[in-house]
Order: structure tokens, then C-alpha cells, then sequence
């Protein structure tokens, strides 16, 4: 009977527990160890477009503080203590404990009480390891380019790739960070720093995957970057690509199903856009190789003037077909193919699927020879 009792008031201290805490807000209480002058902490709650700040509290002389704040939905908020930012994630009844040490230089912190938070943490460590990466590959450029006295073409072709593979490395390490942590707030975040154009077709699936699950669909960042990629989705890899009718630069009507049944590339640009200028040379060198093997090429501006349009054509010596609205991005074919940046393009095989999205440079020749050397 008395083992009965123990169990008993075991169970009642449990519930007493959990009637007691407060699911009307979060608590985050902090310790902030060798704070030197620094007197007030700040609360920030972020969004995918800002990052505001929403409370604030005086440091004990002890360093300790603390923050109680309503939450409407998981989200992620920061802790801002002088120039240092520590990411958290939190919701109603969340109870946080946080402690960080400002003589720390790499700004470690220790928080629990929210599963969330130790995700973005783990998240934040993935992130500022490649950064670390990428930095030291700019400052050993950087320093024999200073010893050069000039920037190096030669420099950069064995500094670059090693900026590239890292780039690739952390993407890919956040996909796999994603993949293993599927129901953490953390993962949208961390899917939110892939590069958008490169990682499209990842980006949209993931989208799919909140939207098919109704995952965090309290939370608006989430439901915003939600419909930016069902938005998208129509023109990205795997679906039909949507058929339109445009003007060339003769004036005579233009159309997607002009070119069915053959492998065509929408390459979207102008002549007022540097960038497209520069990779012009690695499109007139792909054309030239696979022209003949059936690879063709609609050039679609983003000028407003003929004038200047056809004097890049010329200049840049692009020789296949052009078409234009002359309206920038506001033209009805940029809306439809949801152009937001040039240069894009877009590859469509002859059964009119978009098969591949925005390849540049060295990506555009290895596509082009995976595709061409099959038997068409």
C-alpha cells in the first residue's frame, strides 16, 4: 500500500507540473557568463522577409535575464546580446534554458528546453563550418593576389573551384540535415539558404511535402514560401512547359509550338544585363557544338528598344532565332516562365518538358553532351 501511495503522489506532483506551465507564452530563462559593460538583452523574432525586435530586459549583475513572450506559432526568434545574435525556436509553453559566455570568440551556446532550438543550433554549426571553409579559400586568393599586385586569371582557376566545391558540399549537407530532420522548423530555414535558381526543383518538392502534410501551417513565412514555389512549380523541372506566342525581332509571330518535337533552350536576357553579356560566349560556343546534332535556341529579351537588342545580337554574334515583348520583366512571357533574374533559361526536350533549368558555363556543355551523345 505504501509503494501505491509513493506512485500516487508521484503521478498528482507530474500533473501539478503540467497544469502549472503556461501555454500562453514561452519562457527563455539566460545566463550570460563575463558580460563585461553590456547591460540590456533584446528579443528579435524573424520572418522570411525581416528580422524585428520585440522585447528587451536588463542583465542582472549576475548575468542572468529572462524573457517571457507570447508565440502565435513556432517560429524562429534571436537573442541579441551587444553585437552577438544566438538563433533559437520557440512556442507557447516552450520553457528555455539559454547560457552563452561572450569570452567565447566562436559565440557557442547552450540551450534546451526547446528540441527546435538544438536543430537550428546544429544547423548554425554546419552553416559557419563551410562558411569558415570558403573564408580561408578567399583570404589564401586574396593574399597571393596581393603579393601579384593584380587579380590572376590563373589564380582564380585554382581558387574557384575550391569556392564552388564547398558551395556544393554545404548544399548538399543541407539536404541531408532536411532529410533527417523533417518535422523541425529548422529544416525550412536551412532549406531557405539553398541558392533558389540552382536548388529549384528540391526547394519545390520540399514545399510540396509542408503543403501535401499541412506542416507548420500556422507559421506565415512558411505559407509564404509556400506559394512562391507552387507559383513556380508549373515551370520547373519535369512539368510541360507552358506555350506562348511572342514577337522576333521581325516582327513575325514566335511560338513554343514552333519548335516541337525538337530540343529547344528559352535563354532569357538583354542587353542591358552584364552578367547575360558575359555568359553569351559559353552559349554561342554550345550552340556552335550542337547545332547540327539538334540543339536550337530561342533567345527572348528583356530589352525595351530594338535598337540596342539587335546591336547586342550582332555584337555578341548570336546567331539563332530572338523574340522579345519588349516590356522587361513585365512582359507576358517573363510572367508566365515566372523570370525574376536574368539570365534563366530553360531546356525543353522534344515531348515539350522542361529537363533542365539555368545551366551556365562548364553545366550547360556537360548537359548538352549527357544529351546529345544518347541515340535521339
Amino acid at each position: 500500500m505504501k509503494t501505491r501511495s509513493v506512485v500516487y503522489s508521484l503521478i498528482g506532483l507530474v500533473l501539478l507540473i503540467a497544469s502549472c506551465k503556461d501555454d500562453s507564452a514561452f519562457k527563455i530563462s539566460g545566463t550570460v557568463k563575463n558580460p563585461g559593460n553590456i547591460k540590456k538583452v533584446y528579443l528579435l523574432e524573424a520572418d522570411s522577409v525581416q528580422v524585428s525586435v520585440i522585447d528587451s530586459t536588463n542583465l542582472s549583475e549576475s548575468g542572468k535575464f529572462e524573457f517571457k513572450h507570447p508565440a502565435p506559432y513556432t517560429n524562429l526568434y534571436k537573442l541579441r546580446v551587444s553585437s552577438n545574435i544566438f538563433d533559437l525556436i520557440a512556442k507557447n509553453g516552450d520553457v528555455i534554458d539559454f547560457t552563452t559566455d561572450l569570452n567565447d570568440k566562436a559565440h557557442t551556446y547552450v540551450i534546451s528546453g526547446s528540441e527546435n532550438s538544438e536543430k537550428i543550433q546544429q544547423f548554425n554549426k554546419l552553416s559557419n563550418f563551410y562558411g569558415d571553409k570558403n573564408s580561408k579559400v578567399v583570404e589564401e586568393y586574396q593574399a597571393k593576389a596581393g603579393q601579384l599586385g593584380k587579380q590572376s586569371d590563373s589564380l582564380m582557376a585554382v581558387y574557384m573551384p575550391r569556392f564552388l566545391k564547398n558551395l556544393s558540399d554545404y548544399s548538399h549537407a543541407i539536404l541531408s540535415f532536411v532529410d533527417s530532420n523533417k518535422t523541425s522548423l529548422a529544416s525550412f530555414y536551412a532549406m531557405s539558404s539553398l541558392e533558389p535558381m540552382k536548388y529549384e526543383q528540391q526547394l519545390v518538392a520540399y514545399a510540396d511535402t509542408l503543403k501535401d502534410k499541412g506542416t507548420f501551417s500556422d507559421n506565415p513565412g512558411v505559407q509564404r514560401f509556400i506559394r512562391q514555389m507552387m507559383e513556380v512549380k508549373p515551370v520547373s523541372i519535369g512539368h510541360k512547359a507552358p506555350e506562348f506566342t511572342t514577337l522576333g525581332i521581325d516582327d513575325k509571330p514566335v511560338k513554343l509550338a514552333d519548335y516541337k518535337g525538337k530540343y529547344v533552350m528559352l535563354d532569357f536576357w538583354a542587353s542591358w544585363c552584364a552578367p547575360c553579356r558575359a555568359e553569351n560566349p559559353n552559349v554561342v560556343k554550345a550552340y556552335a557544338a550542337f547545332k547540327d546534332k539538334g540543339f536550337n535556341i530561342l533567345g527572348i529579351s528583356l530589352d525595351v528598344g530594338k535598337k540596342e537588342w539587335q546591336q547586342a545580337i550582332t555584337a555578341d554574334k548570336l546567331t539563332w532565332s530572338h523574340a522579345s515583348d519588349l516590356k522587361r520583366f513585365d512582359g507576358p512571357t517573363e510572367a508566365l516562365y515566372h523570370i525574376q533574374a536574368i539570365p534563366a533559361n530553360f531546356i525543353i526536350n522534344p515531348e515539350g518538358i522542361i529537363v533542365a533549368k539555368n545551366l551556365t558555363g562548364a553545366a550547360l556543355e556537360d548537359f548538352l553532351n549527357k544529351t546529345f551523345k544518347k541515340p535521339q
